[in-house]
This record gives structure tokens, sequence and C-alpha cells, in this order.
């Protein structure tokens, strides 16, 4: 099965028309070996310089969320303002560089064990994922 084929099985399953510009979007986010950090800004205009053509932010935030909903993509709040996503769907930790607001995988095997004394009824933990923030120490 060729990449293409398998791009419009992501957008169909996601719920989504496989247009070319949604294609283009797909290709960008999982045509590469390394995990891909970014904000729907970020990608839209990594977007129109890689592709030499605006593609709506609408588009672009309904084809991310779509993916979201799916499990293709996995979200990260960084505040209320301040969201990533991130192509590796797989638990694991973040270092932020609030210098430069890039998003750096972090290895399980670089964090000690987490423990969670506290307990909310009714609820468990479905996972722990850390976020250290980080700065230039100048």
């Amino acid at each position: 099965m060729d990449n293409n084929s398998i791009f419009i099985e992501k957008l169909r399953s996601s719920g989504l028309r496989p247009t070319k510009q949604r294609l283009k979007i797909c290709k960008l986010l999982f045509q590469r070996k390394e995990t891909f950090h970014f904000t729907v800004g970020d990608l839209s205009k990594i977007l129109k310089h890689k592709f030499k053509e605006k593609i709506s932010l609408a588009t672009v935030y309904n084809t991310i969320h779509s993916f979201k909903k799916k499990g293709y993509l996995k979200e990260i709040a960084i505040n209320s303002d301040k969201t990533y996503f991130d192509t590796n769907t797989s638990d694991h930790h973040h270092f932020l560089d609030v210098t430069t607001n890039e998003l750096i995988d972090l290895d399980d095997k670089d964090v000690k064990k987490v423990s969670i004394i506290k307990k909310i009824p009714g609820k468990k933990i479905k996972s722990i994922e850390v976020l250290v923030k980080i700065e230039n120490n100048n």
C-alpha cells in the first residue's frame, strides 16, 4: 500500500473527505521519521511555506482535531491559550523550552518513577506525563 492510500484511509477513518489539501496535511504530519510537535498556527505556516499555497486555518484546525479524536495525534495543553499536538501518541514526557516555545520529547528512562499519593474517589490514573519547563540559563 502506498502512502497516498494510507493517508486516504487515515482521513476517511477520521470522518474526513480526502481532499488535496488534507492529503498535504497528512504528508507533512505522517511522512517523517521523527516525532513532530506543532501548534495549529505553526502547522498552517509550515504548510504555506512548503506547498506555496494557503490552506485555510479552518481546514487545518478541523483536520487536526479529527485526527486527535481518532487517536492519530496527541494533544498537549500547555496553558489556556497554548496547545501543541504530537505525532507520537504513546504516553511519554516532554521538555518545553519557554525561550523558543519548542516541545522536546523526554524518554521514560530519563524520568524516575513518579508516585501520586492523592486519590480521587471514583477515578483512576490513566497515565502520568511529565512536562518540564526549561529556559536559557543566561
